[in-house]
């Protein structure tokens, strides 16, 4: 059998941290901001006058809406005062105006709005902070993954190294040479909240690579304490309730010049949190499209310093907000079809149960490194080299060059970001690794459609899930079919297992019950007092199936008659 190594901790790229190049973007902020407004407002006045108009009064006509409907503690003040008075503007500037003086007055009104969102977006970078985070999180990491298995009065003698907890894999070593070649973007696959302080952290303490600039959901900046650190370590905020042009130019402009300044960064290409549990299949295309733009750019000045793309698929046990994700996933796809589960949360002896199991369980992460590759989609060596799908070496530059110079094409451009993002795809499902949870999840939830199919999924959600009982040894051949299926993925490069997935099949089965949905109220998969496997949530555990959706695996599981008599209700 296969065996794992331990994660590798790898001593930092760059030691001083006053060369990083986030430490010098935060140092040059009011210049940044500047720049930032600049580019801003000379990419939206190229469209005609009237388009422009309309755009600020669709932003006024939005930003009002949220006001009025959305409000967050976290929002800039005198937001309804600000936006009042750019209403009056922009009618008393729109009567009757020739188009001269109405661009005259679009620009002036363009100016406040995007400065105002820029100072909003751009973050700080302080090193006592980011000095104290470090130590902090080293804690809190070791805290949540250890295993403490005499209890909670002797944790503190129970510790095992982080490292031992983390499954980090991919071509590190090319991912830390790259960093001295150019500018390195992770883009990673999105289940928690948790992600961008694990990934910061492994980034830093396992890789030893400089802090990246990273995109952080404003919401998040509602707890003080949140937002004094997020503040403070490079975020820049995001506010996915701004869907308006102005808006969204000004954080693309933000992404794309803080890439020309060589500022490592790391965003999110779905957009969001996956709500189903699923590895993401389609990505938003506006930061990432940023990196595109960034790299012709960079070329235009002359420069030979090329962006590289990490993918990064991450591998959880248990998502802590699986519940309201999964709840928000069926409500938007069922409709009327879903009824809302209550809420148990609230029970005292639930909430006992739930803080003893975060101190008393230990559960593995997996972060699977994806080959690097240019803007393009092409692999490249450690060295920065690009490549074509035959092995040849190629010039990235030269698929920017028109008419013998580097020239900008947004459309052109549009498409390099669409094959950019199919090829990130890509990686996420080769690159995914298959943790027990992930596997005894699927197979028995498939278990459960297998012998309910006249039902749709929503009537398999409304199953009383009291009266079933999984067979142990149907649950045992399902895995089997399934992981026969894997090892010829795997073979073929299109995903990975991990160690104890290729193992013995009461190991797999019972890591996988201890880990799954660990921290959750109600268990995805359990054992009862009979030793008998039971769901106390078909929901959940439809989600923790998901992640291995992707691959068609349901199409290899065979139940016979017989496997199938076992699965009735007791």
């Amino acid at each position: 059998m296969k065996q794992r190594s331990k994660t590798p901790v790898f001593p930092p790229v760059i030691p001083d941290i006053e060369e990083w190049p986030i430490y010098k973007l935060s140092e040059d902020r009011k210049a940044f901001i500047q720049e930032i407004d600049a580019f801003t407002q000379d990419r939206l006045t190229r469209k005609p006058t009237k388009k422009v108009t309309d755009l600020i009064a669709e932003t006024v006509y939005q930003e009002r809406i949220r006001i009025k409907e959305e409000r967050w503690k976290v929002d800039p003040p005198k937001e309804r005062q600000f936006w009042s008075r750019v209403r009056r503007k922009l009618i008393k500037y729109s009567l009757d105006k020739p188009d001269q003086e109405a661009a005259k007055n679009n620009a002036e009104i363009l100016q406040t709005i995007i400065h105002r969102y820029s100072e909003e977006i751009v973050g700080t970078f302080r090193i006592s902070t980011f000095r104290f985070a470090r130590r902090f999180l080293t804690r809190f990491f070791n805290s949540l993954l250890q295993a403490r298995q005499k209890g909670f009065w002797r944790f503190a003698y129970q510790k095992r190294l982080l490292a031992e907890k983390l499954i980090v894999e991919g071509e590190l070593e090319k991912i830390r040479g790259l960093m001295t070649k150019g500018t390195v973007v992770v883009v990673p696959t999105h289940f928690s909240n948790l992600d961008s302080i694990l990934i910061g952290y492994v980034l830093d303490l396992v890789l030893g690579l400089p802090s990246f600039s990273y995109g952080a959901g404003l919401n998040l900046y509602n707890t003080g304490y949140t937002a004094y650190f997020m503040n403070r370590l490079g975020a820049y905020r995001v506010d996915r309730r701004k869907k308006n042009g102005i808006y969204l130019e000004t954080l693309k402009t933000m992404s794309n010049l803080s890439l020309q300044r060589g500022t490592n960064s790391l965003f999110f290409p779905g957009g969001t949190r996956s709500r189903s549990g699923k590895l993401e299949e389609k990505l938003k295309l506006g930061l990432l499209s940023t990196t595109v733009e960034a790299q012709r750019a960079l070329y235009q000045q002359g420069k030979d310093q090329k962006i590289f793309i990490v993918p990064l698929v991450l591998g959880y046990h248990f998502v802590l907000e699986a519940p309201f994700l999964i709840e928000g996933y069926l409500r938007a796809m069922g409709k009327e079809r879903f009824l809302k589960a209550k809420d148990d949360f609230y029970n005292p002896l639930q909430i006992i149960r739930f803080i003893w199991q975060v101190l008393s369980e230990g559960n593995d992460i997996a972060l699977s490194f994806g080959q690097p590759m240019d803007v393009l989609g092409n692999p490249v060596d450690i060295d920065g080299n690009s490549y074509d799908k035959y092995g040849n070496l190629i010039q990235v530059r030269d698929y920017f060059v028109s008419e013998g110079r580097v020239t900008e094409n947004l459309q052109r451009e549009s498409e390099y970001t669409k094959d950019l993002a199919e090829k990130i795809v890509e990686r996420y499902h080769a690159d995914n690794i298959v943790l027990s949870s992930h596997l005894v999840a699927f197979a028995a939830f498939q278990m459960l459609r297998k012998e309910n199919a006249r039902l749709d999924l929503f009537g398999v959600l409304r199953l009383p899930n009291e009266d079933y009982v999984f067979d142990e040894s149907v649950l045992k051949d399902v895995i089997e079919q399934i992981r026969k299926e894997l090892y010829q993925l795997e073979d073929a490069g299109k995903i990975k297992l991990s160690t104890i997935v290729r193992g013995g099949l009461d190991e797999l089965i019972k890591d996988g019950l201890t880990h799954l949905g660990t921290f959750h109220l109600k268990k995805p998969l359990r054992y009862n007092r009979d030793k008998a496997i039971v769901s106390e949530d078909f929901t959940l555990l439809y989600y923790y199936h998901n992640r291995l959706d992707n691959y068609q695996l349901d199409e290899v599981i065979e139940l016979n008659k017989e496997a199938l008599l076992t699965l009735e209700p007791k």
